[in-house]
């Protein structure tokens, strides 16, 4: 089979569930089904619109209830580990993680490994006071070595908790104001048993197969990055895979390299391949959005050349602190800093920037204004103000245009 670029980016974007709006409205079910789809939903705790595990979901899905995405966690139907990043994943991928829990050293822990073996006797003894008292949150223990509480300066506490969670002898049993939650792991997955634990080689297949199928059709160089494998460790499996049938190879006009689809996207390729595939949906993507987590992705896929400002210094920052990008039609068109005045009802967008190239049309202006009057009714902030846009005439046209 063989694919243009327009065509495999039109894949990967419908791979993604973005391709399109949904065609019912979202349900507890859906969000589920959608972090299955993706296979992880990143988790930030930057709130300037929505934090970003519930964006991700608007973007796909619409309107939704976020608190379903913590029914979820303490229903136990989700969990938290560290996957792309840190994650909320699915629960019966729980087996292919345990791997990087019992072997922190070799999984990039080597820290925390350290950490703990330094300080077995604090780890104990808040394993102890969990199983005698009860799930904790770090905020139940007072800072008493009289530091500041900044990202990762953290009280020894927390790092006790964080440690114990990445050596999974701790979970997320729930969250509560977005504050993690913790108790012992056989307290929260009570079924889990390590006789359970598959090989190496198999936790490494499926972990392939899953991210082959989430991006939609992939070189061999992106796959490691998405579920955060060792690039050495899976390096010949797609080929291997492809050989005997599990993944399957296309051909993308412009690459060197081999491209792999999984099976389960034939039909997706089939129909871009003949130009059938063509994304509709217009929507903003959260910055830790899987579509583009991997800028290098984003710059060979969609000509997007995308960094979040927030960990900038101000007066270097040239989109904003927190800019999200606008997807439309399978294309990465602008960005947009935004911010959400709840309690004004107001959702204000401080600046606004199409990507060069881009022509400003009656389509183009009531498709953007479509996604931001929806981004804008989901956070109950109906008023909608646009300071700046590049082009500057673009401003006005979006004003008048959410306005309608």
């Amino acid at each position: 089979m063989q694919l243009s670029h327009a065509a495999a980016r039109a894949l990967m974007v419908a791979a993604q569930g973005l391709h399109r709006h949904p065609k019912r409205s979202a349900t507890k079910s859906a969000v589920l089904e959608m972090i299955r789809h993706m296979g992880a939903l990143q988790i930030d705790t930057i709130n300037v619109i929505a934090r970003s595990p519930y964006l991700v979901l608007w973007s796909r899905l619409g309107t939704y209830e976020p608190r379903w995405l913590e029914e979820l966690l303490a229903e136990g139907a989700i969990f938290e580990y560290w996957s792309h990043e840190a994650c909320f994943l699915p629960i019966e991928d729980y087996p292919l993680y345990r791997h990087r829990m019992l072997d922190a050293v070799n999984q990039g822990w080597k820290y925390a490994s350290e950490w703990a073996a330094q300080n077995r006797a604090a780890l104990d003894q808040m394993l102890a006071h969990i199983h005698e008292h009860g799930e904790v949150r770090s905020s139940d223990f007072a800072r008493t070595d009289g530091q500041s509480s900044g990202w990762w300066d953290w009280k020894t506490e927390k790092r006790v908790l964080e440690t114990l969670f990445t050596s999974g002898d701790l979970m997320i049993a729930r969250r509560h104001n977005f504050q993690r939650i913790y108790d012992l792991r056989e307290r929260v997955l009570p079924s889990w048993d390590d006789a359970q634990l598959p090989s190496n080689d198999e936790m490494r297949r499926t972990l392939v197969l899953k991210a082959v199928r989430a991006l939609g059709v992939t070189s061999a160089r992106w796959i490691a990055d998405y579920f955060r494998m060792g690039k050495r460790a899976i390096a010949t499996l797609p080929a291997a895979l492809a050989d005997e049938g599990a993944l399957e190879r296309v051909q993308v006009a412009g690459w060197e390299d081999e491209a792999y689809i999984h099976p389960a996207n034939r039909a997706l390729a089939e129909s871009a391949a003949a130009g059938k595939l063509r994304p509709t949906l217009t929507t903003l993507l959260s910055p830790f959005d899987p579509l583009i987590w991997d800028r290098a992705r984003a710059r060979a896929m969609f000509g997007f050349d995308y960094t979040i400002e927030c960990y900038t210094p101000a007066a270097k920052r040239r989109y904003g602190y927190y800019n999200l990008a606008i997807l439309r039609r399978g294309e990465l068109i602008g960005r947009l800093d935004p911010k959400a005045h709840r309690k004004e009802q107001r959702f204000e967008v401080k600046a606004l920037y199409l990507e060069p190239g881009v022509a400003i049309t009656d389509e183009l202006v009531a498709d953007i204004a479509g996604a931001l009057r929806a981004c804008a009714a989901w956070h109950n902030t109906p008023e909608i103000s646009l300071r700046l846009a590049d082009p500057p005439e673009l401003a006005a046209l979006l004003q008048r245009a959410v306005a309608e």
